[in-house]
């Protein structure tokens, strides 16, 4: 690995170096192996999340290298520098026209692809579920057991290479049009409501207490999340903008489960 990671950081600081052999196929190989889940883009540590900046580089540098191609599905043309993800079968993976992955993706066995679309660099854990029009952009690492809803969108990130991706751990539950953008964190477990916006500036408070308690980019282990709103003055005057509110945790009697709605039920709100 570690002389692939020279390739790559040496081709990073030197773009002449991509006219050589050695080092497009390094990048091939590097692309090759996150499609395989042999690398990430990011992963869990000892220290909590590693962004590994050289295996983004590799991504980044995998698009000059290639030439623009027509793919034909049926009656469908497609005309783009990317190979699809094929050989679903083999890979264990359920895929539901008009689901569409891209080459570099890694997709665990057992995930259900609903027509959707996966971008290079994403990572998905086993058991996820990607629903109807959902989208994982470049990079975002989604964990074991989530359930993408209708419509959700999960961001990518591929440049600045030193931005982490969107994370959603194991076993989170997002409401349909939910958005999830700029490396935001999404802890294990989480349950997010219908239309929740989660930036990397989002105010999401802890209404849940006495005291509310406020984070940025990051929804704790266990959380339930509707949308919210909080006053700001303006020059025209005070108006209403988007925040996220955190109602309660997770009980033991929700288990990973059960619904959304049952979820959200156990604190009166409708969804």
């Amino acid at each position: 690995m570690e002389n692939l990671k020279l390739t790559i950081e040496a081709a990073w600081d030197n773009r002449e170096l991509l006219k050589e052999t050695q080092t497009r196929n390094t990048i091939e190989e590097v692309v090759e192996l996150l499609d395989k889940g042999k690398l990430r883009i990011a992963e869990p540590g000892n220290t909590g999340w590693q962004v590994n900046e050289w295996i983004k580089k590799a991504v980044i540098l995998y698009f000059p290298i290639r030439q623009m191609e027509v793919t034909e599905a049926g009656p469908l043309e497609f005309h783009d520098k990317m190979k699809l993800k094929h050989n679903y079968k083999e890979l264990g993976i359920r895929v539901v026209p008009h689901a569409v992955a891209r080459y570099g993706a890694y997709i665990s066995p057992g995930v259900i692809l609903m027509p959707s679309y996966v971008n290079i660099g994403a990572w998905i854990g086993a058991g996820t579920m990607v629903d109807t029009w959902a989208t994982v952009g470049s990079c975002a690492q989604i964990g074991a057991n989530v359930h993408l809803s209708g419509g959700v969108g999960i961001g990518g990130v591929l440049e600045p290479v030193q931005a982490a991706p969107v994370i959603i751990e194991d076993n989170c539950f997002l409401g349909s049009r939910c958005i999830v953008v700029e490396g935001a964190h999404i802890g294990k477990e989480a349950v997010l409501g219908a239309n929740v916006v989660i930036t990397g500036s989002t105010r999401i408070i802890d209404v849940s207490g006495s005291e509310p308690i406020e984070y940025k980019g990051v929804v704790p282990p266990y959380s339930v999340v509707i949308p919210g709103t909080l006053p700001k003055l303006f020059p025209a005057g005070e108006y209403q903008v988007p925040c996220a509110l955190i109602i309660g945790k997770r009980k033991e009697s929700t288990n990973t489960k059960t619904s959304l709605n049952d979820a959200l039920r156990e604190y009166s709100v409708a969804v």
